[in-house]
């Protein structure tokens, strides 16, 4: 008998759920307008950090990639022939601390400006080769190549040895604040989001007060109450998480191409990393975890003020 009772109980709380779900799908269903409305909403707020959170990623990818690849310009002087640079180079590149020293003479350099530059009218003009023979030398240890570019810089044949790592760390910088930026900006978006899903199902809560009012004198409980509204409060925070998933897909999108122009341009390959499926997923069940909570606020703050129903 006591076995039987559970299970009646169980399966009542089950169905209850199953009714609930959709009778709250439906309501929402029914007005589209405003559901669509509170949807774009709850997306775009949700969009925004997520989208920010995907910058700084990038930003930091970025810096980590320009960092593993740390390179010294080594400007040999007007004195010194190719034949006495490719001997230094391959002097350098026997080192222990280097990873790769190669040479570029004065010529491949010209060609190479004039390629990139855009200037070949310009530079067929001149009747000299302005610019020195050249070394490119990879450093093994990131770490060290301001003492690597100091002690290779003190060379006799060396006019000027290049490591211009300032903007890179003025890089990490910015990504530090960045991250914390996008920390502050999603506390005060979720809670916005939070306001405006609890604004909507207080409204929901008023329009629905006298069938509130005679489940409360048949006996029902808080929890029979709430049901309805939470799954109300899941169902606009699932479809403003899928709202905000698309949203950052597209903007990833369209900016994917001319960060790929932009990176080609400069010689590297880099390709901007837009929001994968895991995190996709991630980003609905957020929302709809926010829609959960501002459901159980705004019905919790009902009931309190109106234990009666």
């Amino acid at each position: 008998m006591q076995r039987t009772r559970v299970s009646h109980r169980l399966n009542a709380w089950v169905r209850h759920h199953r009714l609930s779900a959709a009778d709250s799908l439906r309501r929402v269903l029914e007005r589209p307008t405003a559901s669509l409305l509170t949807w774009l909403v709850v997306g775009i707020a949700l969009a925004l950090p997520v989208s920010l959170a995907l910058s700084m990623d990038n930003l930091r990818a970025l810096g980590g990639r320009v960092d593993s690849q740390a390179q010294l310009s080594v400007f040999l002087r007007p004195a010194v022939d190719a034949v006495a640079g490719q001997a230094l180079a391959e002097e350098l590149g026997q080192r222990a601390d280097i990873a790769t020293a190669t040479f570029r003479s004065r010529e491949e350099a010209l060609e190479e400006f004039r390629a990139r530059s855009g200037f070949s009218d310009v530079l067929g003009g001149l009747e000299d080769n302005p610019l020195p023979h050249l070394l490119l030398v990879v450093p093994r240890d990131p770490a060290q190549a301001a003492a690597l570019a100091a002690e290779i810089g003190a060379l006799a044949t060396v006019d000027e040895v290049i490591l211009d790592l300032a903007w890179l760390e003025r890089l990490r910088r910015l990504t530090e604040l960045g991250a914390r930026l996008v920390l502050v900006a999603a506390l005060l978006l979720a809670a916005g989001v939070l306001l405006v899903l609890g604004n909507t199902i207080r409204l929901a809560v008023e329009g629905r007060r006298e069938e509130i009012e005679v489940t409360r004198l048949v006996g029902a409980s808080d929890a029979f109450v709430r049901r309805p509204f939470l799954y109300s409060g899941l169902w606009y925070g699932i479809g403003g998480g899928v709202v905000a998933a698309l949203l950052v897909a597209a903007v990833f999108a369209a900016l994917r191409g001319p960060v790929a122009q932009l990176a080609a341009a400069y010689g590297a390959d880099w390709r901007l990393a837009g929001l994968g499926l895991i995190d996709a997923f991630g980003l609905v069940l957020a929302g709809g975890a926010l829609g959960l909570i501002a459901a159980w606020l705004a019905v919790g703050r009902h009931l309190r003020l109106d234990p009666r129903g």
